[in-house]
């Protein structure tokens, strides 16, 4: 047992580890295509050749960023199959579809239009290239897209059905998959947190060009542009983590519980804006916050929109305890009923199996309706105790709360940098807003890394909702090699970040010396 579970803390340590890079790479890269797009928009719209230097600038940071997204992303989709291979038979094709549409349509989409962005400069004409920036913007989205959808289906598994037969799932409505509210969201998402991102770092490295008085004008015009796509970026990111809040009390109410360190729910359920729990808060579920500052009936507001329903905490979700709308008490099914079921569907498959080996076709036809009558419920088989369906109450609690504050600093800063670029381009220079502005690039790789922990963390012990526990999930190899291989890549997508964040920051300071509306 214990080497299982070393083997499971391993694979999930080094899949979180392989994503948390990969995550550094994919926002700025989502955000900068559209940034260099618009840009390169303005350049063939006036003609101005400053322009064309301004996005051969953005082009070239967009670039390396592109290629160390790749890399990783490449590594994340092959663990799949070497750490996680009982959970790639599990989930069949529906897992699967997604990412291949993802490797054969956005993958080589993006692979065509981005050589002509940065090769067909003087190959081709204004307008065809700029539809090549276009597109390239389009695929990176695209891209996401689709790796979003089997994510959501992992939060939200809808569109399949269980086949005894080939011990694994099959989709039998594939735009229920790919129009899972889950997915939907979640696309919104990340491609608008993706511009805010890529906002928040045109404006910051156009602040340190300010602060040291090299290409002023060019700088002041990427920051009005980064500025605006930040902010509406940002904008609609709240807009859509809005309705991600509403349809996670919906799927995964556990998630949401933790995001709130919510233990005893109510109705009129306040929101807490900052705080911190106790050491021992799961022992006292009553009063689990050392201290807190709480918006009344907040996050009742933000689920449903009034303040009459009732917000469960986890004890509540795990004691299966409500309260109606006349104020009564009830009680629907628990874990521990659930995991009572999940028990019953693994009996049946394991009689089918039996039934089938056997040839008795009546017995597997029984043994097939109870496996589908309680399949809902399977992962809970699993479970040994009702508290393992518990995340990590205190990392997602301090992500989600550190994301939020992060994006409110962000908004507001957004906010003053678009108005500054309007009406006060003078104070763009200013040497305080100007060192605010690079710290806030650091301030906003911190909310987008909160917000990854939120989705993923917040969803343990799931790597399918309900349907499969990461105990189950995980390859029959040694914890050992997995071990091994975690140093391995941290070694290396170190190097990479490092390799990365140096080749960027010697490119922006050689441009410094440069004028680059005529040299780029």
């Amino acid at each position: 047992m214990n080497d299982l579970i070393g083997l499971v803390d391993w694979s999930r340590a080094q899949f979180a580890l392989t994503a948390m890079y990969h995550w550094l790479f994919v926002p700025l890269t989502i955000g900068l295509s559209l940034i260099v797009a618009i840009m390169e928009s303005v350049y063939v719209r006036t003609g101005k050749e400053r322009w064309k230097g301004i996005t051969k600038y953005w082009m070239t940071l967009f670039g390396i960023n592109f290629a160390c997204g790749v890399a990783t992303g490449l590594i994340l989709e092959f663990e799949f199959g070497t750490n996680w291979s009982n959970y790639s038979w599990f989930v069949g094709d529906i897992f699967g579809a997604p990412l291949a549409i993802e490797g054969l349509l956005a993958f080589f989409m993006e692979a065509t239009f981005v050589a002509v962005m940065f090769f067909g400069w003087n190959k081709f004409s204004r307008g065809f290239h700029l539809a090549a920036t276009w597109l390239t913007a389009l695929g990176v989205s695209l891209s996401a897209l689709w790796i979003l959808i089997a994510n959501a289906w992992m939060q939200s598994p809808v569109g399949m059905e269980f086949d005894p037969a080939q011990m694994r799932n099959v989709m039998d409505d594939f735009w229920a998959v790919v129009l899972n509210p889950v997915a939907v969201n979640k696309f919104i998402h990340a491609v608008t947190s993706g511009w805010a991102l890529a906002g928040v770092f045109v404006v910051g490295v156009s602040c340190w060009y300010l602060m040291r008085k090299s290409n002023v004008e060019a700088f002041k015009k990427s920051l009005h542009i980064g500025a605006m796509v930040g902010f509406i970026g940002l904008l609609l990111t709240m807009w859509s983590g809005h309705g991600s809040a509403v349809v996670v009390s919906q799927v995964q109410p556990m998630k949401l519980a933790a995001m709130e360190g919510l233990y005893e729910g109510s109705v009129g359920q306040g929101l807490v804006a900052v705080g911190m729990l106790k050491s021992n808060a799961e022992d006292t579920p009553s009063d689990p916050m050392a201290w807190k500052i709480e918006i009344p009936k907040g996050l009742s507001y933000l689920i449903y929109l009034d303040d009459k329903h009732f917000v469960p905490g986890i004890n509540d979700l795990i004691s299966g305890r409500s309260i109606s709308e006349a104020g009564d008490t009830v009680y629907g099914m628990s874990y521990a009923d659930k995991m009572v079921k999940g028990r019953e569907a693994r009996n049946a498959l394991r009689i089918y199996n039996e039934a089938r080996a056997a040839g008795d076709t009546r017995t597997m036809e029984a043994a097939a309706a109870d496996v589908k009558k309680n399949f809902r419920y399977f992962g809970y088989g699993y479970l040994s105790d009702a508290r393992d369906a518990v995340p990590p109450v205190g990392l997602t609690f301090y992500s989600f709360h550190i994301m939020v504050m992060a994006g409110g600093y962000l908004l507001l800063f957004l906010a003053i940098a678009l108005a500054l670029s309007y009406k006060r381009r003078t104070l763009l220079e200013n040497k305080w807003f100007c060192r605010l502005g690079i710290l806030s690039v650091a301030v906003v790789w911190v909310c987008s890394q909160a917000g990854w922990i939120v989705a993923e963390v917040g969803r343990q012990p799931w790597v399918i909702q309900d349907l499969m526990p990461t105990t189950a999930a995980v390859s029959g190899v040694p914890g050992s090699s997995v071990q091994l291989t975690f140093w391995i890549f941290a070694a290396i997508f170190t190097a990479l970040l490092i390799a990365e964040i140096s080749i960027m920051l010697r490119f922006i300071y050689n441009s410094s010396k440069q004028n680059i509306e005529k040299t780029h």
